[in-house]
């Protein structure tokens, strides 16, 4: 089954892996804070920033309507426009050609919910560092850096600060500053801007949510491989996708449809939850007794991912759906046998 080109309602299985993907980024930070420390979330989401950066942020500028803009008001629109595509709001306040201001608004997508009590300032920091102070460097102007007014973590206004192009080349240390004492200027929604409509449509801007938060999921386990160890970024990795999936369970199955019931149902719900990643699969019903064959494949979440990273991305992402059924009333086994192109789910009433 291919959901890909499916209509889109607000209960979609795009939209519900979106949600999913989500939950499991914010649990992935709340884990690395309270196991690894300020410091190594710090650094991680540096590198996690940095990457995200590189993969997407001159690529997307065409898309984005954003070519052949002044630099500072391109970048601040950057921002909003994709953030935007992902779900997140972001306003823009533009004072000249050199100086434009971008505020996000809460409730933050970063740190939803009360989860944003547990996430340190180091976390914001290092995202700072490793996309804002970078941009300047991407196009190739000195000149251009970013001034941050606002933190979350810091109990201010939420994340604010505009980009601006200097009359001089700035210094590494230049490309990121703090004035916390300056504040934006007032915001007009009718300059606010929004993607090409040739571009982005209400289907592809759905399957953009569910992509926005996939990456940084996929990104940021590489990344935290890099920062603490293949090892201790899996036992991490795996631990808090068993726990997203046992927590996200019911709301998941509630959007989808889906009940809280046998074998069949629960062998139903991964076939409709794995339809929302745009992945096929076959689900062959055996019976109560002798259990469901689910063979997965397409698995966008390793698309274009081989060797070990394949391995730790595969390993973790399943534990997501080893949660789900886990959470299910009825108790089940679940065996996983994984090969080079497909994932097979063999689903068994508990022995």
């Amino acid at each position: 089954m291919n959901s890909d080109e499916t209509a889109h309602t607000p209960e979609s299985p795009v939209q519900v892996q979106a949600r999913l993907h989500h939950q499991y980024f914010l649990g992935l930070q709340l884990m690395v804070a309270v196991e690894e420390g300020r410091d190594v979330i710090g650094e991680w989401m540096f590198r996690l920033f940095r990457r995200q950066h590189e993969q997407k942020f001159l690529s997307s500028f065409e898309k984005l309507g954003l070519s052949g803009l002044p630099h500072a008001v391109a970048c601040a629109k950057y921002h909003v426009l994709s953030n935007g595509v992902g779900g997140v709001r972001v306003e823009y306040m533009e004072e000249s050609d050199r100086k434009a201001w971008v505020r996000f608004r809460y409730p933050r997508w970063m740190y939803d919910g009360a989860a944003i009590c547990g996430i340190p300032v180091e976390a914001s920091r290092g995202f700072l560092r490793g996309w804002y102070a970078r941009n300047g460097v991407s196009l190739k102007n000195p000149r251009l850096g970013f001034v941050c007014v606002s933190e979350d973590m810091t109990g201010q206004f939420g994340l604010c600060g505009y980009f601006q192009e200097a009359d001089h080349d700035l210094a590494p240390e230049d490309r990121l500053r703090f004035a916390p004492a300056e504040r934006p200027p007032a915001f007009d929604p009718a300059v606010q801007p929004s993607p090409p409509d040739e571009h982005w449509s209400p289907q592809r801007l759905a399957k953009a949510a569910r992509n926005y938060a996939m990456e940084y999921c996929r990104n940021g386990l590489l990344e935290l491989a890099g920062v603490i160890g293949v090892d201790r970024a899996s036992r991490i990795g795996r631990r808090a996708a068993r726990l997203t999936g046992l927590q996200q369970y019911a709301g998941m199955a509630a959007a989808l449809g889906c009940r809280d019931g046998n074998l069949e149902d629960a062998a139903g719900f991964l076939e409709l939850a794995f339809g929302g990643m745009g992945d096929d699969t076959i689900l062959t019903i055996e019976g109560p007794a002798l259990g469901a064959t689910l063979k997965h494949t397409g698995l966008r979440f390793v698309r274009g991912i081989e060797g070990d990273d394949r391995a730790l991305l595969l390993t973790c992402w399943n534990e997501l759906w080893l949660g789900a059924i886990a959470a299910h009333r009825e108790f089940l086994e679940v065996d996983v046998e994984a090969s080079a192109d497909a994932v097979v789910w063999k689903i068994l009433p508990r022995s």
